[in-house]
């Protein structure tokens, strides 16, 4: 799965718009890399992202097939 969708389907960020550009602006780093809005997230992959002074990180424990938001807590581990 793209890192634009996962972050919209974890909730992460509210649209994959905004994933979107904040992945192209280079304020998401994957295992310690900037990476575009096309990366293909992983299970294990660490993700930070940068939100002006403060970062947010988070790990990749599942990559849904189908989008449920009762299960969003499941797929991310907050860092």
């Amino acid at each position: 799965m793209r890192l634009d969708k996962f972050l919209k389907v974890t909730k992460v960020i509210k649209r994959r718009t905004v994933a979107n550009e904040a992945a192209s602006g280079g304020r998401i780093e994957v295992n310690g890399k900037v990476v575009k809005p096309s990366y293909e997230v992983k299970v294990g992959d660490k993700v930070a992202i940068h939100f002006g002074d403060k970062v947010s990180e988070f790990e990749i424990l599942r990559i849904p097939e189908k989008v449920s938001s009762k299960e969003v807590g499941e797929w991310i581990k907050i860092l």
